[in-house]
């Protein structure tokens, strides 16, 4: 079954505080980047939840929907060897990635 739900949404952006208020499992929501206000107005929806109806608020657009898939990896890793194990391996290729003294 499900352990996290990842919701995207923009405008108003009710569907991630929509989902959280009929679930008790973790909502994640990413704001999308509107034309109007670049996302900002998406980000403001899905952070001003009301007390009880918590939604876990990441960054507008492709880095936030990046980060929620691997935050949403390391909340099922509690609980799930494997998925901690790919997780870990993802967080030491991207490590080694780096350059450890910049070039040129």
């Amino acid at each position: 079954g499900f352990k996290v739900i990842i919701a995207g949404a923009g405008g108003a952006a009710h569907l991630p505080g929509m989902t959280a208020s009929m679930t008790p499992l973790p909502v994640l929501g990413v704001p999308v980047q509107s034309k109007a206000l670049k996302g900002l107005d998406s980000l403001l929806s899905i952070v001003q939840m009301p007390k009880g109806v918590p939604v876990g608020t990441l960054a507008i657009g492709e880095p936030g929907a990046a980060n929620a898939g691997l935050l949403a990896a390391s909340i099922v890793a509690l609980e799930d060897e494997g998925v901690a194990a790919r997780l870990d391996d993802f967080r030491r290729s991207q490590t080694e990635s780096v350059a450890q003294a910049p070039e040129g």
